[in-house]
């Protein structure tokens, strides 16, 4: 039998338990050593094909290829932001205008700033745009912009602030939303750097290190009222003391909740000290291993290094709850410590195994994924799943003996009795055999309705791609002492917080979306479809707009701006317009023509022409940057069906549609990977059953409820709002490495029982109350560690732990009151009659 092949290895750890701990701690040492070798880096990159297939992907190359960007739209350059705020105050008056030409000239001064900025003007504000105009040139250099506002007087620049900041002008982008159009008042602006972006290692354009400490330390060596404002930045080097105090708040809120639900769930399992010790040993020498053999294997750490370290700490206090609890029940009386830990190690030993075996099929099918850092995620998970079992099945065992045995030497009794056998417990464990015996086939039912519910509510689950929300609760401020979320008080988080709420974004792919608009754009309605999508954009309230019309700019737009200067395209224009309501309607070709005459640099802007052919249109809307990714892709689908219809197809091309696409196909591609894993697991499981105890049924039977929970984990997310974003999609294929644990203990100690001829009911009555403490232990013990995770102000970070959460409790639910109604009806069909009078090595007491 099959359970038989590691008894002499388990007994040699036992009996030699010594050698063993002194082996195993200098083999620790020499894998630990891999550490300092450990890539704290992620493979970063994804398979070229990752995301090219989505239709939106593919538009945007399309449109990139095809049409004319603006003139100012930068290369390999990237922007850096300076704020100006004056609350009280006014930041266009003269004196607070001039101060910003003034620090503009000396962060110019900075060699590292002067040589990084991409163009001669270097940096565009409200006070460049004045001050220019001021003296009369638009190409006036720094100085005499200086020179020109200090000659003017407070009228005369109020004056200029009123007829520059007037209605559409390209400014305004650089105050907040709520400044009205003409104004001469205003409580904050903004200064813009461009740069030539820096190389970085995680590939996102940032302007080089040395100017934008430049830019920071020059803003805050100033502000205040004398100085016509307060000035902030927003990059790395004003952020630095705020994530500082974040990873400060999350160690003196998380770390404490985290240890505090451990150890008050590890006393409740344990109820014993000595034993919350070597398990912690286990514990911490299992993710040793695991970011050691990732050293010396030179695979990127990337999210192992957050994810890895719960994860495996959760599956190690499994593995040292089921060999400490199965030692409880298998010592007697008057047994000594050896023997009855040889007879505990062998009897779990077939289950850790496949629980290794199962749970690296789970992670490692996330070689299949198209993000390098998952790869190496799963491989990472895999190798600490794989040194948890080495450890727990030779140090763990061996370093319980050895205190055990010290212990009784000097008089303590370490004789404990298992969780799950008292009077309390028992019968609430026990609740899931009753409901078996008394109604199985109906536990089933309804069991495989809830988890198909919960599969359903898939499709009505919130996307949002990123959680990018940083807002904190109060409560979390007002805790006492060293427990308040002191982040906030930062002076980065309250500025962040103001231009979140206060400005667009200065990344154009962010605060637009395209509308590309393809099929014969030359009928005689395209034009017309393209004003009622207008029209819609002007309803929206995921539009931007600034005063009572957002500015589309669409081929009509254009159209009409070219006409307002050029009188020859303007006739075309009126003469192709047959009703009088300003769209043209006809021989829309020769139109085009004359736009392209006209202005071809505008023209090439909204409207594809290619070997002399009209080939597609395109609407570029602005877009509300505080709502949800799911809300704004809503609305830019919405524009692009009225707009589509008849010869026209229409296609929303933006960041919200970008996410909603890619999280589209990842969710499917997570699918694929999870039916994957879970065919695999069934496998792995049948034919692991089949050797160890001649069933390979009850294998396949086990991996049912996995699907089960990975129904119910949708369910949940769905009651408690957790939305799909990039991290839980991800995420769910390890839902079933997560899963198949209790489902494998549960099922493996029910053969045991039926191997010394105990009926079904009798065997799944021992099976859940002995094996079920050791789970439910585990399950307090991991699910309240990532509860904690909850308290984080990070909603990526609190999505993370709901779905572990999710997974732990519901897998062990389900393992406890579900799985038995499936064990005891495939025994009574095929179980009972394969597997009874059949001896186990297994000598478990008697209840």
């Amino acid at each position: 039998m099959a359970r038989d092949i590691p008894n002499r290895f388990v007994e040699f750890v036992t009996t030699h338990n010594r050698i063993v701990v002194v082996a195993m701690l200098l083999l620790t040492a020499v894998v630990a050593g891999g550490v300092t070798q450990l890539d704290l880096q992620s493979s970063g990159d994804a398979d070229s094909d990752a995301f090219g297939d989505t239709e939106v992907a593919q538009k945007s190359e399309y449109i990139s290829e095809h049409y004319t960007q603006r003139e100012d739209d930068p290369g390999n350059t990237t922007t850096a932001s300076v704020y100006v705020r004056e609350e009280d105050g006014n930041v266009l008056s003269k004196r607070s205008l001039l101060e910003s030409l003034r620090y503009q000239r000396e962060v110019r001064d900075n060699e590292s700033v002067n040589a990084a900025l991409a163009s001669e003007d270097g940096a565009v504000g409200v006070s460049n745009v004045i001050a220019k105009r001021a003296a009369g040139d638009p190409a006036a250099d720094l100085d005499a912009q200086i020179e020109a506002l200090d000659a003017a007087s407070d009228d005369e620049v109020e004056r200029l602030v009123s007829e520059t900041l007037a209605e559409g002008s390209a400014a305004l982008g650089l105050l907040p939303d709520s400044y009205e159009p003409g104004s001469t008042t205003a409580e904050s602006r903004r200064i813009t750097f461009e740069f030539e972006a820096a190389d970085t290692e995680s590939g996102v354009a940032q302007p080089p290190a040395d100017a934008q400490r430049a830019l920071y330390e020059a803003a805050s060596d100033r502000g205040g009222e004398g100085d016509g404002g307060d000035y902030f930045t927003l990059g790395e080097f004003a952020s630095a003391s705020y994530y500082e105090q974040q990873s400060t708040d999350t160690i003196e809120l998380i770390l404490p909740a985290a240890l505090l639900f451990i150890l008050g769930a590890l006393g409740f399992a344990y109820r014993d000290l000595a034993d919350v010790v070597v398990g912690f040993v286990g514990v911490v020498v299992s993710v040793l291993w695991m970011f050691g053999i990732l050293g010396w294997l030179e695979i990127p750490a990337g999210m192992t290094l957050i994810i890895g370290p719960v994860l495996i700490t959760g599956l190690s206090i499994d593995y040292g709850l089921h060999v400490f609890m199965r030692y409880r029940e298998q010592r007697g009386a008057d047994e000594g410590v050896g023997a009855p830990m040889t007879r505990a190690v062998s009897s779990v030993g077939v289950a850790f195994v496949l629980v290794t075996v199962t749970a690296a099929v789970g992670f490692l099918s996330n070689l299949a994924n198209p993000f390098g850092m998952i790869r190496d995620l799963g491989v990472g998970i895999t190798l600490g799943v794989v040194s948890a079992l080495v450890v727990f099945t030779t140090l763990v065992p061996a370093l319980k003996v050895s205190v055990d045995g010290l212990l009784e030497r000097v008089g303590f009794d370490r004789r404990k009795s298992p969780l799950g056998t008292g009077r309390y417990l028992r019968p609430v464990l026990g609740a899931g055999v009753d409901a078996a015996r008394k109604a199985a086939p109906l536990v089933i039912v309804v069991a495989l309705v809830a988890g198909a519910g919960g599969a359903v509510a898939w499709t009505d689950i919130d996307r949002q791609g990123y959680q990018t929300s940083s807002e904190v609760a109060e409560w979390k401020t007002e805790l006492p002492g060293p427990l308040a979320w002191e982040a906030t008080d930062d002076p980065y988080y309250r500025n962040q917080q103001y231009v979140e709420d206060a400005y667009q974004s200065t990344d154009r792919n962010q605060r637009t979306t395209t509308v590309l608009v393809e099929g014969d754009v030359t009928d005689p309605s395209a034009l017309d479809r393209v004003a009622d999508g207008v029209d819609d954009a002007q309803d929206s309230d995921a539009v931007f707009r600034r005063g009572e019309r957002a500015e589309v700019v669409s081929p009509l737009s254009v159209m009409e701006s070219v006409a307002a200067e050029d009188e020859r395209f303007a006739g075309t224009f009126r003469d192709a317009d047959t009703d009088g309501d300003g769209v043209p309607d006809r021989d829309l070709e020769a139109v085009y023509g004359a736009l392209y005459e006209a202005a071809p640099e505008r023209a090439g802007r909204v409207v594809e022409r290619r070997d002399g052919e009209y080939r597609s249109l395109r609407l570029l809307v602005p877009v509300e940057q505080g709502l949800e990714v799911d809300e704004r892709a809503t609305a830019m689908h919405g524009v692009a069906g009225t707009v589509e219809g008849g010869p026209l197809t229409a296609t929303a091309v933006g960041q919200a549609t970008f996410s909603n696409a890619e999280l589209g196909q990842l969710a499917d591609g997570i699918f694929r990977t999870m039916l994957l894993a879970l065919v695999a697991v069934a496998v792995v499981l049948a034919v692991g059953f089949r050797l160890t105890e001649g069933s390979a049924t009850l294998g396949a039977l086990t991996a049912v409820p996995i699907a089960l929970v990975v129904g119910l984990v949708l369910g949940g997310m769905y009651l408690t709002g957790t939305p799909i974003t990039f991290v839980t999609a991800l995420l769910m294929s390890l839902v079933v490495g997560l899963g198949v644990d209790y489902n494998i203990h549960v099922s493996d100690r029910f053969a045991q029982e039926l191997d010394r001829g105990r009926d079904p009911v009798a065997a799944l009555r021992t099976a859940v109350t002995r094996t079920g403490g050791a789970l439910l232990g585990s399950t307090l013990t991991s699910g309240g560690a990532f509860a904690t995770l909850l308290l984080h102000v990070s909603p990526q970070i609190r999505g993370f732990g709901m779905l572990v959460v999710l997974g732990l409790s519901l897998s062990f639910v389900v393992s406890v009151f579900v799985l038995p109604s499936m064990l005891l009806a495939w025994s009574r069909r095929v179980g009972v009659a394969s597997m009874t009078g059949r001896q186990g090595v297994d000598a478990t007491p008697d209840d």
